[in-house]
Formats: structure tokens, C-alpha cells, sequence
């Protein structure tokens, strides 16, 4: 629930405190008082779009606030846990910092975070009603989620889409396949001919490097025969070798070294000299022993490199070649084995098919049994309501067809060798249909019910997912508008029956809805220094009385209006 809310430099608010109560919370005001404001910091603060625009005139930056106790809800320290968020004494504080220069920043008590799971947190802690949105029961596509909402089936309607969507992907990679199939074979005579091209080559990685190192070892030969020759003779094999020379001043230091002991350290450098030189020629006299002239490889190794610069100049370099080789051997395979690939496509296609119409019928069986349910609540909720002998239709339809449709690319559910046109939600197709009147047929909601109406069929469905505690808060914004007096009372009854499960936080303009109030919070106008400020007050009991009075007759109070106004708080209060 929400303990506290501030709000600085927001839209037309300076800087403001609320603290809210457990239970039911209605929000008055004026016509243009900024009570919508506060729902709308309240939802910038939760993760909702916001914008610039709503900064204070001539300030930087607005900042909104949240205290949420977040006791009795294990899902939303859960998540914070997954994020590495420390959740102390249940209790959550979300900032969201709007900047002038229309980016915001958002924080999790106190430490920074991401939009995205500001947004996830704020799904999870309210569930908001705007004026407009009982339109949304007007409009049958969304009757499906609310019946999935109202009969918690999102896990088994999330096994299905898992499902449903692997059967669009293999669709796809079929048709594209066919598609594919067309194009390759018609380039397939080219293809063929590079691959023949690059194979009868053959060339392979890092071979141009060594072949340009044994051509230039072969056209070298003599002078590395040459070369290698005189090292050896150099070194070790003239009778005035180095080595010789080196030997007969080691022997001259060993003589010193006995007359000096400084010379010993230079007889044994002499000793490792000597020996890397016998090393050096040794490796020259090997290497001169193993050198070899073939005047036919050279040229075998000259008409190669050719062969290599062609496929270097028509593909960029030899790399490419290969990597292109292995690509047409790809294509190519699969040209030859394109039967046999489409088939096993169409295996995976029908096995899908089958796996969608066995999540698809476990949720129609499921949405069946919810709808009885869902229709005997929605109607006893509308009769206290002050829609009596109504009845509440939920109509699940769904469209058999050919099998032959598969060739149109549309997703097929298989149930007992019977195909069913499969959608995002199942095969279903659901439409609430309703009678106002006793002894008339039921018919589409969108044809006969009044703004009115809609708004207490909304909160019928509201009523009953709240007591399925799945959210602990609810917002409701003036979704009393195009009702009378008697019927908000009632309406403000279901709203306080509401709040026995969860906190209720609601913006109204009727007496009687926020005489019913458990904790009432008055939001005011006024002007200071050329600059108008919205201000808020959680009232009294005897602050209660006047502004419930003032809501039954505007600015003129009367003894009567007060009496009234008692009257309806006590009905509140039993």
C-alpha cells in the first residue's frame, strides 16, 4: 500500500506531502482543483510515460516520491532480490526525478534504476482505473484478457503462446523455404560453377604463405648453399677456424686465471662462446647438407601461386574463397536435399499443430468453467450496483475449418483430427454480452449499455480480480462520471467493500462516494505571487462534514447540507 507520496515542482504543485490510509482514500476537489495531478505523479512515480512538460514553470526538475509497505506481497520483493535491490523492514521508496531536459532518472530506495523495472514494480503494486477506461469493455478484443485475468489462467495461457509462436516460427521457416527453394534452383547452374571453380583449386589456409617461403628458399638455392658453406668453414672447418682460435684463448685464460683469480670468470664466458659457435656451425653444416635443387617444382610452385592470385582476384582474398566454398556446399546440399527438408518441416508443422490444440482445448475447457463463475459474480455485483435482473452472457466461439488453410500461412490447432483457426490467446473468440432489462435477449455489450453502465460493469470485474489479492492497490479515477446520486452510494458501498482487501485510492466529485470515505483528502486551487498552486489536506471529521456538504451544494452551506452530509458519513461509518 501507499503510506506517503511527495510531489515537488510537479505540473501546477510547489511541493506537497500525503499520507494516505490503509483502507478507502477518496480525493476531492474543485473542477480544475489538480486532483488528476496527484494520480498522474503518483503513476510518473510507478513507472509511467511522463514528459518535461510536466516540470513547474521556470524550475529544473520535478521529483516525485513513493512509500510504499509492501508487507503481505512476496512477488515484489522478489523481484527487487532478482535486481539485487535490498528491501528493508517491507518497506519501498521509488523516486522518479523528471529532468528539463525531457529524459527522467528513477530510483529504488535511493539506489539508481532502470525504467523498465520501476514499470514492473508499479504492474505489481496497482492496478489503475482512469475515467475513459470503462470504454475498454466496449470493445470485444479485450474481453478475452479479462476473462483470462478474472480465472488466473496467464500460466496456461503462457504455456500455449510458447507454443503457438514456435508454430508461427516453423510456418515461416517453411514458406520461406519454398520461397528460398524457387531462387536457389534458379541460380543454381552458377553456383555450381563457382564451387567446380574454387575445388578444382582447392586452396587452403595459410598455403600462399608458405609457398612464397619455399619459392624464395628454391630460388635462393645457390646463394643459401654458398652462404651456409662459408659459416661452416668459418666457423669450425679452416684450420684458422674461429673455433680454434677461440679454443687457444681459453687455454691462455686458464693459465692466467691461475696466476689471477679475476680472469676465471672471463675463461668460462670463453667456454660458452665456444660452444654456441660449434652450435652455429653444426646448424649451417646441416643445413647445407639437406638443401635440394628441383627446377620442376619450382615451377609446379609458381603455376600454383597463379592458380591462388585468380581466386584472390575474383573472390578478395583466398579466405573468402574458402568461407564462400563452404556456403555453396551449404546451398547446394540443401538444393539436393530439399525434399526431404520440407518434409520434415511439415512433420514439425502437423506435431505442432496437435501440441496447440491440446494447450488450446485445456483452455477452452478452463474459460467454460471460469465463465459460469464469472457470470453469476458480475451479476449479483451488478444488482448492488443498482442494475437489478440483470444477466451477464460470457459467449465463447470458435472457427472450424480446413485443413487446406495451412497453404495461407494461417497457424492451425489440431484437436481430434479437427483444425480450429488458432490465435494469440487460443482458438477462442470471446464477447460479453448483456440484458439491462428482465425478459430481453442478451446481446453485445457495445450496443446496449450506457457510459454509466459500462463504468459499473468495469468495476464489477474489478471487484472480483482485487479479491483474488492480486495487487495491492487501486486507483480509480472519477469513474463515477455519467452516474446519478443513488447510484454512487452504491457504487461507493462496492468501492468500500473493496477496500476490506486492498487500499483504494479514488478521485470522485459525488457526496456520497466520499462520504464514505476512511480517509478523506481535500485538494484546493489558489494563487500566491502571480503563480497558482495545488495543495492537498487530509481533513478531520468535522473538515469531513463541510466538504461533503460543499460537494451536496457547492460554496453554500447550510444547516440541512451539514445534516445531510452527517447523515451520509454515518452510512460510511456502520
Amino acid at each position: 500500500m501507499l503510506k506517503n507520496l511527495h510531489i515537488k515542482n510537479f505540473a501546477l504543485i510547489d511541493e506537497l506531502d500525503i499520507s494516505f490510509g490503509h483502507s478507502l482514500n477518496i480525493i476531492t476537489g474543485e473542477t480544475g482543483a489538480g486532483k488528476s495531478i496527484i494520480v498522474d505523479a503518483l503513476m510518473a512515480v510507478l513507472g509511467e510515460r511522463t514528459s518535461a512538460e510536466m516540470i513547474r514553470a521556470g524550475e529544473s526538475k520535478s521529483v516525485v516520491e513513493g512509500v510504499f509497505s509492501i508487507k503481505g506481497h512476496p512477488q515484489i520483493p522478489s523481484l527487487l532480490e532478482e535486481n539485487e535491490y535490498e528491501c528493508v523492514d517491507d518497506e519501498l521508496i521509488l523516486r522518479r526525478e523528471i529532468l528539463v531536459k525531457g529524459n527522467s532518472r528513477c530510483f529504488i530506495n535511493d539506489s539508481p534504476a532502470p525504467l523498465t523495472l520501476v514499470k514492473k514494480i508499479g504492474i505489481s503494486l496497482v492496478d489503475f482505473h482512469g475515467q475513459h477506461e470503462h470504454q475498454a469493455i466496449l470493445n470485444s478484443e479485450t474481453h478475452i484478457e479479462m476473462l483470462d485475468n478474472l480465472g488466473g489462467l496467464e500460466n496456461i495461457v503462457e504455456e500455449y503462446q510458447k507454443t503457438f509462436s514456435e508454430l508461427k516460427s516453423v510456418i515461416a521457416e517453411y514458406f520461406t523455404l519454398l520461397k528460398r527453394e524457387q531462387e536457389l534452383r534458379q541460380k543454381q547452374e552458377y553456383q555450381r560453377f563457382q564451387y567446380n571453380e574454387i575445388c578444382a583449386v582447392n586452396p587452403q589456409t595459410g598455403e600462399e604463405q608458405s609457398l612464397e617461403r619455399e619459392l624464395a628458399i628454391i630460388e635462393n638455392g645457390e646463394k643459401l648453399h654458398d652462404s651456409t658453406h662459408y659459416v661452416y668453414q668459418t666457423l669450425y672447418g679452416d684450420d684458422s677456424s674461429v673455433r680454434d682460435n677461440l679454443i687457444k684463448v681459453r687455454n691462455i685464460l686458464e693459465r692466467l686465471k691461475a696466476i689471477d683469480s679475476h680472469f676465471e670468470e672471463s675463461a668460462k664466458e670463453t667456454d660458452a662462446v665456444i660452444v654456441s659457435v660449434e652450435e652455429i656451425a653444426k646448424f649451417a653444416q646441416n643445413y647445407n647438407s639437406h638443401l635440394e635443387f628441383y627446377p620442376e617444382r619450382l615451377e609446379e610452385i609458381r603455376e600454383r601461386l597463379v592458380a591462388l592470385q585468380r581466386l584472390k582476384k575474383k573472390f578478395g582474398s583466398l579466405e573468402k574463397a574458402i568461407e564462400y566454398k563452404e556456403e555453396l556446399e551449404r546451398e547446394l546440399s540443401l538444393i539436393d536435399n530439399f525434399e526431404a527438408e520440407i518434409e520434415r518441416l511439415k512433420g514439425s508443422i502437423t506435431g505442432l499443430q496437435s501440441k496447440v490444440g491440446t494447450h488450446a482445448q485445456r483452455l477452452t475447457t478452463k474459460r467454460k468453467e471460469i465463465s459460469k463463475k464469472v457470470e453469476k459474480n458480475i451479476e449479483n455485483t451488478l444488482d448492488t450496483l443498482g442494475i437489478p435482473s440483470s444477466t451477464f452472457k460470457v459467449i465463447i466461439e470458435n472457427t472450424p475449418c480446413d485443413e487446406q488453410l495451412f497453404e495461407s500461412h494461417e497457424p492451425l490447432a489440431n484437436i481430434a483430427n479437427k483444425y480450429f483457426r488458432a490465435f494469440e490467446n487460443g482458438i477462442d473468440k470471446i464477447h460479453f454480452h448483456i440484458s439491462t432489462n428482465k425478459g430481453e435477449e442478451p446481446k453485445p455489450l457495445e450496443r446496449v449499455v450506457s457510459g454509466g453502465e459500462a463504468s459499473r460493469i468495469m468495476l464489477s470485474i474489478k471487484s472480483i480480480l482485487a479479491k483474488s489479492d492480486r495487487l495491492p492497490m487501486l486507483v480509480f479515477d472519477e469513474i463515477d462520471t455519467g452516474i446519478s446520486g443513488r447510484i454512487s452510494q452504491k457504487v461507493g458501498i462496492a468501492m468500500k467493500d473493496l477496500a476490506d482487501y486492498h487500499q483504494i485510492i479514488a478521485i470522485t466529485h459525488q457526496p456520497q462516494i466520499a462520504a464514505l470515505a476512511d480517509t478523506h483528502i481535500a485538494v484546493e486551487k489558489s494563487e500566491s505571487k502571480n503563480r497558482v498552486t495545488v495543495s492537498a489536506k487530509v481533513l478531520d471529521k468535522k473538515e469531513r462534514v463541510r466538504e461533503v456538504a460543499k460537494l451536496l451544494s457547492g460554496e453554500t452551506i447550510t444547516d440541512a447540507t451539514l445534516k445531510s452530509a452527517r447523515e451520509l458519513i454515518a452510512v460510511g461509518e456502520k
